[in-house]
């Protein structure tokens, strides 16, 4: 497999130096790395972008993420392998990523309170953030067929 053309972050640098910030933020917002991992994949797997899904399982390992754990992602409702704090950001990411399926409030405030009983507004604006980049990253991907395995330089 081929990607449609080349990164287009690569292609305008100033768009890859804001989405490098917007990394760099995130990942100083006190959330857990294993935990922005998780959020990453389960927000890939929904949008279908293999390379972020790849990126995802790749970094979740690095974390010291498990095999066991990282398969249950998909079904992480019925898994037992997830904390409360983990589950609150897996279904926070899966309310961000899908806020078309929802009429009227996106993320409601049952969500949001849940999420919030586990993350001060620091962690909040961090996975939000998270959340938002992957969600940027998924759709260059899937746009330009960008293949698994490969890593934006």
């Amino acid at each position: 497999m081929e990607a449609r053309m080349k990164n287009p972050a690569m292609v305008l640098p100033d768009a890859m130096t804001a989405i490098q910030g917007l990394y760099k933020a995130t990942n100083k917002g006190g959330v857990p790395q294993r935990i922005l991992e998780l959020v990453h994949l389960r927000a890939s797997q929904i949008n279908g972008c293999s390379a972020c899904v790849d990126m995802g399982s790749r970094g979740a390992k690095k974390a010291g993420e498990t095999e066991e754990r990282l398969f249950a992602v998909a079904a992480w409702r019925e898994a037992p392998y997830f904390s409360e704090e983990e589950r609150a950001a897996l279904a926070l990411a899966e309310a961000v990523t899908r806020l078309a399926d929802r009429s009227g409030d996106a993320v409601p405030d049952e969500l949001w309170d849940e999420v919030a009983d586990h993350y001060d507004e620091r962690q909040l604006s961090a996975l939000i953030l998270w959340i938002a980049t992957t969600n940027l990253f998924n759709r260059i991907n899937a746009t330009i067929k960008e293949p698994a395995g490969t890593t934006w330089g």
